[in-house]
């Protein structure tokens, strides 16, 4: 299928003319790349699109998602800072994406379990992870600060080891949830 047959069909499924579905499509890739929640204004910076219509685009973008059972969602994020909006995996396939995101190109099995610590105990002192996990933990800590997974605090001779913004972003775990 030629790549304007595809782009028609697409325009049509949602009853959008010509410039509409090209917005859509920008919205859709900015989305997509971005693996952070994006607040309207950041959207309305990189598009040029105006408010109104943007948020409008992304309703019809989350609209052709769900008719179409699509395994990716459009997660709107409600602050009292703004909307923020991302696209994401539905969440009955976050671990199968896990099992590839953690797997032995992002993170070893070693280090998950480091991590798994760490946001089980967080607030917890790095000297508490190494006794836990061992030597090898300082290395698993210094590769989850410089993904930004986790923040750190000087506490006397060692760190205090928390989870980042970043790590419920990149896991898409809600903060509140974590704290029951």
């Amino acid at each position: 299928m030629e790549k304007e047959e595809k782009n028609e069909i697409y325009v049509r499924e949602l009853n959008l003319n010509e410039n509409e579905g090209e917005l859509l499509r920008k919205i859709e890739s900015i989305l997509f790349l971005s693996a952070n929640f994006l607040s309207i204004e950041d959207l309305v910076r990189t598009t040029g699109i105006n408010p109104i219509t943007l948020k409008e685009m992304i309703v019809k973008l989350h609209e052709r998602y769900r008719k179409q059972n699509s395994a990716l969602v459009i997660v709107h994020r409600k602050t009292e800072f703004g909307d923020y909006f991302k696209m994401d995996v539905r969440k009955e396939y976050h671990n199968l994406i896990n099992k590839i995101a953690t797997g032995d190109t992002e993170f070893t099995k070693a280090e998950q379990e480091t991590l798994a610590v760490i946001a089980y105990k967080q607030p917890v002192r790095q000297s508490a992870i190494v006794k836990i996990r061992g030597n090898k933990a300082y290395e698993h800590i210094k590769h989850f600060i410089q993904v930004g997974l986790i923040r750190t605090k000087k506490i006397s001779r060692t760190i205090e080891l928390n989870l980042s913004d970043k790590f419920y972003d990149y896991f898409n775990i809600n903060k509140k949830d974590m704290e029951k």
